[in-house]
C-alpha cells in the first residue's frame, strides 16, 4: 500500500451526481440526482469522511475515466478509457511532435500524429470536456466547504482547519484544468464557486485574461497550501503551484505577448531550494520503474499522478496506456511488467537523432522456453536456452545453476560464472532478435531489435524505434502487484524540468538568473544520464530545447515546449510525418493552437472558434 489516500474508494461513489454524463462547460454540475441511487450533495456532505472523498475524487479524475475505472465514464463521446485525463495529455502532447506516433487508426486519433485535425476530433472535445469536468467538480466542492456551510453542518474545528488544506488543493487542480485549456485551446470561459449551478453559458476569455486568473489563483495559494512536502505524497503543497506559476511565466510570451523570464527564474529557484531533492544517486530508470514512489526518485517528483495496480483499477486509461501502447513487434512484455502489448506508440527518428550517434549495438537474444524475463539479465544455461533470474531454481532439463550464462541487457555481453565469454554457437545458440542499438546517455530507453529506424507506414509498429521508458516492474527487477494494471506512478512536475526552465530562463535573458548556477544544474542532469557536461557557450536555446526531449520525453511538456521555442509548426524543425509526408513538411502557424471542438460549440453557442479553423 503506497498511501491511505489512494485506497479511499472513491470510485465506487455515486457522489454530487458525478457520474452523470458532462459534455460541455455550459452545465456547472448538476447535483440532481437521476435515481434514488445517488446522494444529494447536503446529504452526501453529512458525513465528515465525505470532504476527503470528494478531493479524491479529483485526484483520481487526472488518471481514470469514470467512478468505475474505466467504467461510467465521466464525459460522453469517448469510453472510460480514451478519456483518462492523462491519456488525453499524451495524445494532445506528443502524438503531434518528434517524440511519439501511433499506429492506431481510431477515429480521427491519426490527424494528431500530422498535424492535420480540425474541430470535430473527438479527442480534441475529450481534453477539453474532461478538463472541464474536473473543474465543474472543483468548483462544487469549493461550494460545498464554506465556512458557513461547514458550521451549518457542525464540523468541528480540526476538521474544518483539514478542509481547508483541501480546499487549496482543489484550487490547485482547478487551476491545472484552466493551464491545459489555456495552452490546448486558448481562449477559453472561466467558471467559478461564484457562478450559478446549472445550464448557463459562460463568458468567453481571452487567453491573456485566463493567464492573469491561473496567475491570480497561484499566487494567493501560497497562503493556504500546505509547506512544501508536508503533504502525503501523491497530493499537491505550496512548491507544485510555485512549480506551475514558473511553468506559465516561462510561456508568458506565448499566452499574453510580454515576457515574464525574471518571475520564471525566481520562482523555479524557490523550487530548487525547496525540500525536493534531485535524485542524482540513483539511476534515470528509477523515475519510471514501477516503485518509483519509495525507490529515491519519488525525492524529486513535485506533482505525480499516482497509480497502483490494486487500488485503481484502470485497464486502459493513465499508465495502463502509456506502457500498455508502447510494447509490439519482438518486444517481451513480461519482462516490461505486463501480460501483453497493444502495439501503439514508438518514436521518430528526429527524436532518436537528438541523442546523437549510438555508440554501439549488440545481438538481443530471447528465450527458448519462457519470456518472463527480468531487468537484471537473462540466465543463459549451457545448453544455449535462457532462462528468467527467477528460474535458478527450476529443474528444467539441461540446467546447471552452478554453469550459468548471464546476459546483460545492457551491453549484450554474457558471462559464465562471472567471466564474459562469446555467444553459444551452432545448435546451442539462443534465438536472435536482432540488434539492440546503445548510446552513452543512459535516459534513451529504446527497444530496436525487428524495429525500423524510418516509419514508411504509421500503422506498422515495428517502424520507428519502440520506448521502454517506463515500465511496470520494480527497479531491483522484481515484480509489480500485477501484470495487466500498472503500479508505475507518472511524474507531473519533478525538480530537474525545474533545472531546465531556470536554465531557460536565464539564456533567455533574466536578470534573476546565474549563468553558471544554470550551467551546474544541467550538467547534474547530465551526469545521471552518463552524457558529457557541457560549457558555458554550449548552454544555448537550441541544447536546451534538446536537452528538454532528452530528458522529459513523454512525460506530455513536448508540444508547449516547441511552440514556445518556434519549433512545432512551420519548416524551421521537421519531423517524419508532420504535415501528411514521410520526410515532414511545415505545417500553417495557427495550428500552434488547438481548435474548439465543435460539440463544445454547440453546447454553447456564445464560444467562438480560434482562427484557421
Amino acid at each position: 500500500m503506497k498511501i491511505s489516500f489512494k485506497h479511499i474508494s472513491y470510485f465506487f461513489l455515486f457522489i454530487l451526481g458525478l457520474n452523470m454524463t458532462l459534455t460541455s462547460c455550459t452545465s456547472d454540475l448538476d447535483v440532481t440526482p437521476r435515481d434514488k441511487n445517488e446522494f444529494l450533495s447536503e446529504d452526501f456532505f453529512k458525513d465528515p469522511t465525505s470532504y476527503k472523498q470528494v478531493l479524491a475524487k479529483l485526484y483520481a479524475g487526472l488518471y481514470v475515466g469514470g467512478n468505475d475505472g474505466d467504467g461510467k465514464p465521466d464525459i460522453s463521446g469517448l469510453g472510460g478509457d480514451f478519456s483518462s485525463y492523462l491519456r488525453l495529455l499524451f495524445v494532445t502532447q506528443e502524438l503531434p511532435t518528434d517524440e511519439a506516433i501511433i499506429g492506431w487508426a481510431d477515429g480521427a486519433l491519426p490527424t494528431l500524429n500530422t498535424q492535420a485535425w480540425s474541430s470535430n476530433n473527438a479527442f480534441l472535445s475529450g481534453i477539453f470536456s474532461r478538463a472541464f469536468y474536473e473543474i465543474s467538480i472543483a468548483n462544487e466542492f469549493l461550494r460545498q466547504t464554506t465556512d458557513e456551510k461547514l458550521t451549518a453542518r457542525g464540523v468541528d474545528a480540526n476538521l474544518k482547519t483539514e478542509i481547508a488544506a483541501f480546499r487549496a488543493e482543489a484550487r490547485f487542480l482547478r487551476a491545472f484544468s484552466y493551464y491545459n485549456l489555456m495552452d490546448l485551446f486558448g481562449n477559453v470561459p472561466i467558471t467559478t464557486e461564484a457562478d450559478p449551478v446549472g445550464l448557463f453559458y459562460p463568458v468567453q476569455r481571452t487567453r491573456a485574461e485566463v493567464f492573469a486568473f491561473i496567475e491570480s489563483e497561484l499566487k494567493d495559494l501560497d497562503k493556504s497550501m500546505v509547506a512544501s512536502k508536508a503533504n502525503e505524497y501523491g497530493r499537491v503543497d505550496k512548491t507544485a503551484a510555485k512549480f506551475l506559476l514558473a511553468k506559465i511565466y516561462l510561456n508568458s510570451k506565448v499566452y499574453t505577448g510580454v515576457e515574464r523570464n525574471n518571475e520564471a527564474a525566481t520562482l523555479c529557484s524557490e523550487v530548487i531550494n525547496s525540500n525536493y531533492t534531485f535524485a542524482g544517486n540513483v539511476p534515470y530508470s528509477y523515475l519510471f520503474s514501477a516503485d518509483n514512489d519509495r525507490n529515491g526518485a519519488q525525492s524529486e517528483f513535485i506533482f505525480p499522478i499516482i497509480s497502483d495496480g490494486n487500488a485503481i483499477r484502470a485497464t486502459g486509461g493513465g499508465m495502463s496506456f502509456i506502457i500498455h501502447a508502447a510494447i509490439g513487434g519482438s518486444m517481451d512484455a513480461p519482462y516490461l511488467g505486463l501480460t501483453g502489448g497493444w502495439e501503439g506508440t514508438r518514436t521518430r527518428k528526429e527524436f532518436v537523432a537528438s541523442f546523437g550517434t549510438p555508440s554501439g549495438q549488440f545481438e538481443f537474444y530471447q528465450s527458448k522456453s519462457k519470456s518472463n524475463v527480468t531487468k537484471t539479465g537473462i540466465l543463459v544455461n549451457k545448453d544455449g536456452l535462457i532462462f528468467d533470474s527467477n528460474d535458478k531454481n527450476e529443474k528444467e532439463a539441461g540446467f546447471n545453476p552452478n554453469s550459468t550464462y548471464l546476459f546483460s541487457l545492457t551491453d549484450g555481453t554474457i558471462t559464465l560464472n562471472g567471466v564474459q565469454v562469446a555467444a553459444p554457437t551452432g545448435n546451442n545458440k539462443p534465438v536472435s532478435l536482432g540488434k539492440q542499438v546503445t548510446w552513452t546517455d543512459k535516459r534513451i530507453s529504446s527497444y530496436t531489435p525487428g524495429q525500423s529506424l524510418d516509419i514508411n507506414n504509421i500503422g506498422v509498429f515495428k517502424e520507428g524505434y519502440a520506448i521502454t521508458k517506463f515500465v511496470n516492474v520494480n527497479s531491483d527487477g522484481s515484480a509489480a502487484q500485477r501484470s495487466d494494471i500498472p503500479d508505475t506512478d507518472f511524474p507531473m512536475f519533478r525538480l530537474s524540468d525545474a533545472y531546465l526552465m531556470y536554465a531557460e530562463a536565464t539564456v533567455r535573458g533574466a536578470s534573476t538568473g546565474n549563468i553558471a548556477t544554470a550551467l551546474g544544474y544541467v550538467n547534474q542532469i547530465r551526469a545521471r544520464a552518463n552524457a558529457a557536461p557541457i560549457t558555458t557557450a554550449g548552454l544555448t536555446l537550441d541544447f536546451l530545447l534538446d536537452e528538454r526531449g532528452r530528458e522529459l520525453y513523454w512525460e506530455c511538456h513536448r508540444r508547449t515546449d516547441l511552440i514556445r521555442f518556434g519549433k512545432f509548426t512551420g519548416s524551421s524543425k521537421t519531423w517524419q510525418w508532420k504535415g501528411g509526408t514521410q520526410n515532414g513538411a511545415g505545417t500553417e502557424s495557427f495550428r500552434d493552437l488547438m481548435p474548439i471542438p465543435s460539440t463544445n460549440i454547440q453546447a454553447n453557442p456564445t464560444l467562438k472558434q480560434n482562427p484557421g479553423y
